[in-house]
């Protein structure tokens, strides 16, 4: 009989405004509950720093330049994540933190992925297990090192009783989907970033007005798409270098396309754009893999834009449906932090949490380090 962990997952994501914190008990197989979830919103200096640095961090020679600011900020951050735990009032000494930090660099190319987060600080703060450092061994194995999550996204498919082949669609700062054809057990699984998420619209509506995003997409559905943008901005992404990369970086996509537009207009054609980037690859991918699935489960905080699901919707065929996953009493926004508390415990067991068809590894591969260990 397999040992159930309390293990508690950190995540923040690449829309960098705030930390998802979810408290989990598992075996880190095919067991698990939810104890706890809740959200912490970065404040409001940590938000305006990091914004700024990763508009500065261009390639990987960029992290170099701003070594010191970066330092500066992954103390900031770490801290932050410390008070987090105090807020939890995790009392449980066996407690597992699956910390992933924030990514400030994603390059597949390069084989890069950077997150601020400093495990072995926080391990002295909190004085807990904590479990860092996630994508490493994945890239070290010839894999891009993203997307992790579709180990968990097969486990929940399995205990819902989710119809199989289904998909999961996380709309974060980055679109990722990962499609499940059989229950926890079997490795039949593929899963890639597929876009953008968040990014453009939030990048867009930070730059333009004094919000952080389009709330509902509602600033997007009261103005007009810009045909020739939109067309102009489709035929530089299919041209694209990189086509057959496997995970992305917000920094791989940039708003300067919709320069001169208005707010509302430019909302609208970015969300647009945006939604036939996801529609297109996800019919592309279910091609590709022949899919029988019929169902895509929609979760991130993207799917509280109403207008992005709707257009999104448009570019998909009428015989495939789109659902919240909330409408199986899952809470979208917690998946992922749920994911990484679920990874903390494969990790400690040196379990896989990547394999060649989510990251493109050579081998299935374990990910993640104990702090101080």
């Amino acid at each position: 009989m397999q040992k159930n962990y309390t293990s508690l997952g950190l995540m923040s994501g690449t829309s960098g405004d705030g930390v998802d914190a979810s408290i989990i008990y598992s075996n880190g197989i095919d067991q698990f509950e939810v104890i706890k979830d809740k959200y912490f919103e970065y404040d409001s200096n940590i938000y305006r720093d990091l914004h700024s640095i990763k508009e500065r961090i261009i390639d990987s020679n960029d992290i170099k330049k701003n070594s010191n600011e970066l330092k500066v900020l992954e103390r900031k951050i770490t801290i932050f994540h410390a008070k987090i735990i105090k807020d939890l009032k995790v009392n449980n000494d066996d407690i597992l933190v699956g910390f992933h930090g924030q990514t400030i660099y994603h390059n597949s190319k390069e084989k890069i992925s950077k997150q601020l987060g400093d495990g072995n600080l926080l391990h002295q703060l909190i004085k807990k297990k904590v479990i860092y450092n996630f994508r490493e061994n994945d890239i070290a194995n010839g894999g891009e090192g993203a997307p992790l999550a579709s180990i968990f996204h097969q486990l929940l498919a399995t205990k819902k009783n989710i119809i199989l082949p289904t998909c999961f669609l996380n709309i974060g700062g980055i679109s990722n989907i990962t499609i499940v054809k059989e229950p926890i057990g079997s490795l039949e699984l593929f899963s890639k970033d597929i876009g953008p998420g968040n990014c453009l619209i939030d990048n867009w509506i930070r730059n333009n007005s004094n919000k952080k995003f389009d709330k509902d997409g509602k600033l997007a559905s009261i103005g007009k798409k810009n045909q020739i943008i939109f067309e102009q901005a489709q035929d530089l992404y299919s041209n694209r270098i990189n086509k057959d990369q496997i995970s992305f970086d917000t920094s791989d996509f940039d708003i300067s396309f919709a320069r001169g537009l208005s707010l509302e207009d430019g909302a609208a054609t970015l969300t647009d754009f945006t939604a036939s980037i996801i529609g297109g690859e996800i019919f592309s991918s279910f091609k590709k893999f022949n899919s029988e699935v019929k169902k895509i489960l929609v979760c991130g905080g993207g799917r509280k834009n109403n207008f992005l699901l709707k257009e999104i919707k448009n570019y998909l065929p009428v015989n495939l449906k789109c659902k919240l996953i909330d409408d199986y009493k899952i809470n979208g926004d917690f998946i992922e932090s749920q994911a990484f508390a679920f990874l903390a415990i494969r990790s400690i067991l040196n379990l896989p949490i990547s394999f060649p068809n989510t990251t493109g590894c050579s081998k299935p591969c374990s990910g993640g380090q104990q702090a101080n260990n």
